[in-house]
Order: structure tokens, then C-alpha cells, then sequence
């Protein structure tokens, strides 16, 4: 198998696939599901022994060529050597299962200062930063909110917006969360 290595960003390692080897679903979404689902126990796999935690996987097609991102995190903050290591010890293991007929671009990277909030343990870690929040559903009215997350308990999220309202929402009612740089 001929492999393409590329470096871009300080805390990013990316990793070209010029052939791979099981192809997805063209069923969107099931795919997309089993996809994500196989790629996280092989993070979780190449992760082990070590302090780094998997945030998310993310990923999307363009022009029919997979591009996969995996970010990560630890106390301390991601170097472009753990992104590096990660993704080494990743590609072996994708080597091994072989779960993509197509070619793809393979990324690991730190999560950024806006991060995903997915797990109740983020939400308790982030009590005290400002967030966005995306729910399925209308709350009280809207779907978006934008404020500092003032508690965490029991899977209700409190949070505070510019204005002083306090709303409190269900983690089951949420879209999406990511930490929120003013």
C-alpha cells in the first residue's frame, strides 16, 4: 500500500491514504453512523495507555474522497507530536481493519478553542465558560443560545445569556454544544 504524508498546522498531523480498502454505504446517514463507530474503537484503541482523551471524530466527503478528522485532547494541551503519534498509531490500525475501499485524508488534532462539549464530563469541566448551544427542539421559544454555562447536574445545563436570562436546558434536547471565544 503506497502512503502520502503531509504536515499542516502546528497542532494538526495529517495523513494522506492514496488507496484504502472497504467501501461505505452510499445510504448517508447508517454509513456515516458505522463509519464514525469503527474509526472511535480504533482511536480509543490508539489512545490506550495514554493521558490523551478522544474528543470527536468529524467527517465529510468532498468530490468522493473521504477526509477524516479525529481530535484530541489532554489536560496539558495537544503538541503536534502527540497529533503525530496518535495519527501514526492510527493508521496502523486502519492498515489492519482496512474499514475504507476509498481514498481519504486522515487528520488528528487538538480541539480548538471553540471544542465540541459532547460528554457530561465536558460539560462539568467547562462550567464557567461561555458556550453556543444548538438544540433539536425550541426551548422557551428558540433553538440557539449563546452565554456562560453556570451549571452542570444531573443532565440539565444551566446557562446564562448576555442578558441576564438563565435557561435551563435537558444534554438530551442538544444539537450541538461547542465552547464559545468572545
Amino acid at each position: 500500500m503506497l502512503f502520502c504524508k503531509e504536515w499542516a498546522l502546528p497542532t494538526l498531523y495529517s495523513y494522506n491514504s492514496c488507496k484504502g480498502m472497504l467501501q461505505l454505504d452510499a445510504d448517508g446517514k447508517n454509513g456515516r453512523r458505522k463509519l464514525i463507530q469503527i474509526i472511535e474503537k480504533l482511536a480509543l484503541e490508539a489512545l490506550e495507555g495514554s493521558e490523551i482523551e478522544l474528543v470527536d471524530i468529524a467527517y465529510k466527503t468532498t468530490k468522493g474522497r473521504l477526509h477524516i478528522v479525529v481530535f484530541i485532547d489532554k489536560p496539558e494541551g495537544i503538541t503536534l507530536d502527540d497529533c503525530e503519534g496518535v495519527s501514526r498509531s492510527l493508521e496502523d490500525l486502519l492498515d489492519i481493519e482496512d474499514p475504507i475501499k476509498s481514498e481519504y485524508t486522515l487528520e488528528v488534532s487538538s480541539p480548538g478553542v471553540e471544542r465540541v462539549l459532547k460528554r457530561e464530563k465536558d460539560f462539568r469541566r467547562f462550567v464557567g465558560y461561555h458556550v453556543k448551544i444548538r438544540t433539536y427542539e425550541k426551548v422557551n421559544g428558540r433553538k440557539n443560545f449563546a452565554g456562560l454555562l453556570k451549571n452542570f447536574s444531573e443532565g440539565i445545563i444551566q446557562l446564562q445569556t448576555e442578558e441576564g436570562d438563565i435557561y435551563n436546558i435537558n444534554l438530551k434536547d442538544i444539537a450541538s454544544t461547542n465552547l464559545w471565544f468572545k
